[in-house]
């Protein structure tokens, strides 16, 4: 189905399962088919939603410019068409962009949360402040195989063997597709800043941070860091697991569904 945001942007969105909604948001180069899998192992519990956020694949994008407050926006208009309260699931800056949703009062009830890319150590490199304008220009370009360079190797901190093995594999055209949507990720994750602890502090809804044990350390301190900021938040660790975990759903599925249930 499609469902309207506020500025006219046609958000593409699946359901699937029958109870309470349960809406799952991905994060950089994830759109709503990369988080199918998950609302396959969750549909047995929950009406599970996913959908395309705004600028990736079958979302447009009307807005004259990019700001968070448009993909809450988005979200806030999922959420009213299913009922008008929701529980939401978040990976990587799908998370950030589901704290933020929190923050700002949208009507989330319980929120969980898997490896918020948020920059916890001062020792990490860091991406310059001018990203997010160099991203937008490339996009304005049409150049979207350089946006997506531009974010492999300064936000991820992808090295150039990594991003040319991308290049010449299968995915590399879905990637591509994602571009568009880049600068909102980085707008909401804001790589060149520490995580906003203060801000964060204030989600006042029962939280559960995920992260895997074999990730790399930034991202568990991160999550780490988010559940400590949180009063009476959850944090669990999936063992044998990474950032990828959406490739592998069933992994994960079990503490949702015991979460959420």
């Amino acid at each position: 189905m499609n469902i309207t945001s506020k500025d006219g942007t046609t958000l593409a969105v699946d359901t699937t399962g029958q109870g309470t909604p349960l809406i799952l948001i991905g994060g950089a180069f994830n759109d709503r088919s990369t988080v199918a899998g998950l609302a396959a192992e969750l549909a047995t519990g929950f009406r599970v939603v996913t959908y395309d956020r705004r600028g990736r694949s079958a979302s447009d994008d009307k807005s004259d410019d990019y700001l968070v407050a448009n993909e809450i926006a988005d979200l806030a208009a999922v959420v009213e068409y299913f009922g008008g309260h929701a529980s939401v699931f978040g990976h990587s800056s799908g998370a950030a962009l589901a704290m933020e949703a929190v923050v700002r009062g949208l009507p989330i009830d319980r929120l969980a949360v898997y490896e918020p890319p948020y920059r916890v150590d001062d020792n990490l490199p860091t991406s310059r402040t001018d990203v997010n304008e160099r991203l937008k220009s490339l996009v304005a370009a049409g150049d979207g195989p350089g946006a997506v360079e531009l974010f492999m190797a300064e936000v991820i901190g992808v090295p150039a063997e990594g991003i040319a093995g991308m290049r010449a594999g299968e995915v590399w055209p879905f990637l591509v597709g994602q571009a568009p949507s880049l600068p909102y990720d980085v707008l909401v994750m804001q790589p060149w800043r520490p995580m906003p602890v203060e801000r964060i502090a204030g989600i006042g809804v029962p939280l559960l941070a995920v992260y895997g044990d074999r990730t790399e350390p930034g991202l568990a301190a991160a999550t780490k860091a988010v559940a400590a900021a949180v009063p009476g938040a959850r944090l669990e660790a999936l063992a044998g697991e990474d950032h990828a975990v959406l490739q592998r759903p069933a992994a994960l599925a079990p503490l949702l569904a015991e979460f959420f249930g």
